[in-house]
């Protein structure tokens, strides 16, 4: 698969070769939600917490005496059947996180490359390089047409370039190693450097 090499200027730079085995693929969604699925499940912190019985604070003193009052049988007021008692098998701290094998994840990967490259959403950039101003990248941004985008570098992404488009709503950067499937899916364009595209055919192959 070929594909346009642009600068951030709108000018032509060449063109790349796009492996097929990393942006040929017909996407399957079962795979895809089961990464994404994955992804969101070990980033939700689990810290939900209710007070059971032996937390709650309140007199553990017998609330009325054990026979001859008609009622039913009560130690304290901490029971869950009273107002203000312990919650029963209410939610504890836990983790949501499951394994999911390293072989499934490299593909899942692969087919959100694909899927972005079916949609024709790839763009590839000559370099991620910028002035460090913010305004200049923004026009620049602006003019291409990009409104939700995820700029993916090579192994570090450029200092100037990371500063200039900390503060640009929509763009978002992030070095190959840091490429996932939940990122990719959740913009509208997916912009690579030519580094980016080797650093990430190296690291699905």
């Amino acid at each position: 698969m070929k594909l346009d090499v642009i600068k951030l200027d709108g000018g032509k730079a060449g063109s790349v070769e796009l492996d097929e085995a990393l942006f040929g693929l017909e996407p399957r969604a079962d795979i895809l939600h089961r990464v994404v699925r994955w992804q969101r499940n070990n980033a939700q912190a689990g810290t939900h917490k209710v007070k059971t019985r032996s937390e709650t604070s309140y007199s553990t003193k017998k609330i009325y005496r054990q026979k001859g009052t008609g009622g039913a049988r009560h130690g304290d007021r901490n029971a869950p059947i009273f107002r203000k008692g312990g919650i029963y098998k209410g939610p504890t701290p836990r983790s949501h996180g499951h394994d999911l094998p390293k072989k499934f994840r490299k593909l899942g990967l692969r087919h959100a490359l694909s899927a972005k490259a079916k949609e024709g959403a790839i763009v590839v950039i000559d370099t991620a390089d910028a002035e460090g101003k913010t305004s200049t990248l923004a026009k620049q941004v602006k003019n291409l047409g990009w409104k939700r985008a995820l700029v993916i570098d090579g192994a570090e992404v450029n200092e100037n370039f990371a500063k200039a488009a900390r503060n640009i709503e929509g763009l978002d950067v992030l070095p190959s190693m840091g490429a996932n499937v939940y990122d990719i899916l959740k913009r509208d364009t997916l912009v690579l450097t030519k580094a980016g595209v080797e650093a990430l055919e190296a690291r699905l192959k």
